[in-house]
């Protein structure tokens, strides 16, 4: 192998992270090896950063991270690296919110970073979203939101998904990027358009100056697509769902079994 730095692109929930959402001892191992080794690992998730900050220390990190699937992107560490915040214009939201009153939504959610916006109180959610802290305020979020947002989350009847997706597509397919949450949530989350992963991920690669055939990325879920195709060594979870297996260079094992470990020890000779 040549002797130059990679970058590791890490996704958390069902692929860095075990079903119990904590980080292997043989994966820290690896990772740490790697970071040894001079390769830059970075932390690349649909979640706020917020709830993924104690596995950015857990690990040790000193990178920027790709936060609200490539709609925030900042480093920890470093403020004068920049904060990349792309968010929804609050006249698109409001219209949105409008609609999903004539469907069957559970609650929508509304995300500012770190300020958190309940249509509706829910007790099921607020447990979910509580997680590092956030300001909460609940009530109805046309009236309660003042500036433009990071991502709206509609939870919706199972049976509803679909129909509000069509929606998105059809009226606001200029202005939003919409996926559905992986099961059993039905959840759908919008971000602004033409925002995901690999739009953080390049960022990251372009301040290290690492070229896309020595990036490699993790993941295992629809938000991973543009990530593991933009890689030049894209990598999919063997609990991965199948479409983004065979966009995958490869597939490893799966997050119980230390995938990212077993793929790194081997491919970068740790």
């Amino acid at each position: 192998m040549e002797n130059k730095p990679y970058l590791i692109a890490l996704d958390l929930d069902g692929t860095l992270l075990k079903d119990d959402k904590t980080i292997s001892p043989s994966s820290k191992e690896v990772i740490q090896k790697a970071r040894d080794a001079g390769h830059i690992v970075c932390i690349s998730t649909g979640r706020p950063f917020r709830s993924s900050s104690m596995y950015y220390e857990e690990i040790g990190l000193d990178t920027p991270i790709v936060n609200f699937n490539g709609a925030f992107v900042h480093h920890p560490k470093d403020d004068s690296w920049g904060a990349y915040h792309t968010t929804l214009d609050l006249k698109v939201v409001k219209e949105i919110i409008n609609v999903c009153d004539k469907h069957e939504v559970h609650n929508i959610l509304a995300e500012v970073i770190d300020d958190v916006y309940f249509h509706y109180h829910d007790e099921k959610l607020l447990d979910v979203f509580s997680m590092g802290n956030p300001t909460i305020k609940i009530g109805d979020i046309r009236e309660n939101l003042g500036e433009d947002v990071t991502s709206i989350l509609i939870h919706a009847a199972e049976n509803e998904v679909e129909q509000i997706r069509s929606y998105l597509s059809d009226v606001h397919a200029e202005v939003v990027d919409h996926r559905r949450w992986a099961a059993p949530w039905h959840v759908i989350e919008i971000i602004k358009k033409g925002m995901n992963k690999s739009v953080g991920l390049e960022r990251i690669a372009k301040h290290y100056d690492i070229p896309k055939h020595r990036i490699i990325a993790f993941g295992d879920e629809d938000n991973d697509y543009e990530m593991i195709e933009y890689a030049g060594v894209g990598v999919a979870m063997g609990n991965a769902i199948n479409g983004l297996k065979s966009k995958a260079n490869h597939i490893t094992k799966t997050n119980e079994q230390d995938g990212i470990a077993h793929f790194l020890k081997n491919y970068l000779a740790l």
